[in-house]
């Protein structure tokens, strides 16, 4: 089930939280930055995953911290030209294989509700109008609850449920 809320999905009581970067993102901007501001560690150890196992886009990294929900990183975005520039925009291609790649995480590892943000809407470029059908499309069929944060509300508790 599909619900899209208000409010701010760093206070998301589901068991995991989805949002789109690009392989070797440096989590300066947008919700990434949100994300490496509450959890450093996860930044490190997804530097540390880039290094050694170079991303492609349309894959998926996961991370779990010990006060955090796991964090699907989605690769929406094409990489950074060089170290330290902006990442790349994202396509419609790569968040159709992250949300596929999704989809199949959540169903084996036993996910009961996921918090996700207007991926690849923001820093990577495209348009909510082309992105939400492909979440709709991946994700309405699974039996979790999903959560679609479509509009930001800083400190604002979303009601999940």
């Amino acid at each position: 089930m599909i619900k899209y809320v208000s409010g701010d999905i760093l206070l998301s009581k589901a068991d995991a939280v989805a949002h789109g970067i690009a392989p070797h993102d440096d989590f300066k901007q947008g919700f990434a930055l949100s994300l490496r501001e509450m959890w450093p560690s996860m930044y490190k150890d997804f530097r540390h995953f880039c290094k050694t196992k170079s991303p492609k886009t349309g894959e998926l990294w996961s991370w779990k911290g010990p006060q955090s929900p796991i964090i699907y990183n989605m690769f929406t975005q094409a990489p950074p030209k060089s170290e330290g520039s902006h990442p790349g925009r994202a396509t419609e291609s790569n968040v159709l294989h992250s949300l596929k790649n999704l989809a199949k995480t959540v169903k084996s590892e036993g996910i009961k509700s996921i918090s996700i943000t207007k991926v690849a809407t923001g820093v990577g470029g495209l348009d909510w109008k082309d992105v939400k059908p492909l979440i709709e499309n991946h994700l309405s069929d699974l039996d979790v609850n999903v959560y679609v944060y479509e509009t930001y509300q800083k400190d604002v508790k979303a009601e999940e449920h």
